[in-house]
């Protein structure tokens, strides 16, 4: 359908530069989602592609055509607003069919086609009502129609999930994929929700501050984060982050046979395993951060070798988990544990981190040192 690319895109508002020097490519009929924190320049890169804002410098294409000088409406993309932009004076039929009216399209075609959109986003009983008789989620939803209806050769989406309830949420996620397979529309979702990037994307372009941080597919992005933001920003809970510094320590007698993190704040000492430890030396004179996700956190029931003290702080029940906070040294860390754990707040535990799934990060750079095991 299309292949979208932004190449070195710079986009200014006065003194604030939403992008900076943004380059991605999206494939042809890939999803691809750009997430980020508020202010991370989504919605400016969003409104680029469409022709709404013109950059400062770089440039836009699609199909390898320089989009420069061509409207939002030459562009053939759908974009889908996180406001909604409904006629007020039309009726969530009229509004999804509103785009087919303005082509040479048959009435019985336009029937079909805006009743098959609203039987996949279960709207057929709302079709006869105006915007102000429909609730928040209900006008995304006609909105999400509209675009869907047009069939254009790429969708542009701004949070457009953001209104609904959780269940329906859920659903729209996987409609809206099987939607873009079914299709082979090329999709641009821009969202701040971390569990749609990683359920929806076929890729994930990570901003912060309109530069791009992370590109890569969901696995990537996860087990291979690219600096501290990424991995602070994702996951649910994000990645515990532990400061701390490159040391040798005693193993089987001889001294420095192994290399080891000293964390900050008195939290204790964990070793490295061998891939991870190799990278790990060049960084010791800068220090470093230890990356652990509340996965790869174990709650011991007795003091074994390499364990490290730690307290109960909160509990998080979740049904079919818990989350525990834990008092580590200075810091709090967060680890997932079944719901057949029974820790309580202030109880003493010993917890172990999983050497094979540790991240390192170079304490000056933020950026991922090379050679834990996922990369």
């Amino acid at each position: 359908m299309a292949q979208i690319s932004l190449h070195s895109v710079t986009k200014r508002f006065g003194d604030i530069v939403a992008i900076r020097e943004l380059t991605v490519e999206v494939q042809d009929r890939e999803f691809l989602v750009i997430l980020g924190p508020s202010g991370a320049g989504k919605t400016t890169t969003l409104r680029t592609v469409a022709g709404l804002e013109t950059p400062d410098a770089g440039s836009v294409r699609i199909n390898g055509e320089a989009m420069e000088g061509r409207t939002p409406a030459e562009r053939n993309v759908a974009f889908v607003f996180q406001n909604y932009a409904l006629y007020p004076f039309m009726t969530a039929y009229q509004n999804i069919a509103f785009p087919l009216r303005a082509r040479p399209t048959t009435v019985a075609e336009i029937e079909r086609r805006v009743r098959a959109v609203a039987e996949t986003l279960q709207i057929e009983h709302l079709l006869d009502r105006k915007p102000a008789q429909l609730s928040g989620g209900e006008q995304q939803r006609v909105a999400l129609g509209r675009a869907m209806v047009r069939r254009p050769q790429a969708f542009l989406m701004d949070e457009p999930l953001t209104n609904l309830d959780a269940k329906l949420r859920t659903l729209m996620r996987a409609e809206l994929k099987h939607l873009q397979r079914d299709l082979g529309a090329t999709t641009l979702y821009v969202t701040h929700d971390q569990v749609e990037a990683m359920t929806m994307g076929d890729r994930i372009a990570v901003l912060r501050a309109g530069s791009c941080q992370q590109l890569g597919t969901p696995d990537e992005i996860y087990h291979q984060p690219a600096n501290t933001f990424v991995a602070g920003f994702v996951g649910t809970p994000s990645m515990n982050l532990l400061a701390g510094e490159i040391v040798r320590t005693q193993r089987d007698g001889h001294e420095g046979s192994a290399v080891a993190v000293r964390l900050d704040n008195a939290a204790g000492i964990f070793q490295l395993s061998a891939p991870l430890a190799a990278q790990a030396l060049a960084a010791a004179a800068r220090g470093v951060v230890l990356g652990i996700r509340p996965e790869d956190v174990h709650v011991m029931p007795e003091s074994e070798a390499g364990t490290l003290p730690a307290t109960v702080y909160a509990v998080e029940p979740l049904g079919d988990r818990f989350i525990y906070d834990l008092q580590l040294g200075g810091a709090v860390i967060k680890v997932k544990a079944p719901a057949s754990y029974n820790l309580a707040a202030g109880q003493p535990v010993r917890v172990v981190f999983d050497p094979q799934h540790a991240h390192l990060f170079d304490a000056a750079t933020q950026d991922r040192i090379r050679g834990a095991a996922h990369g």
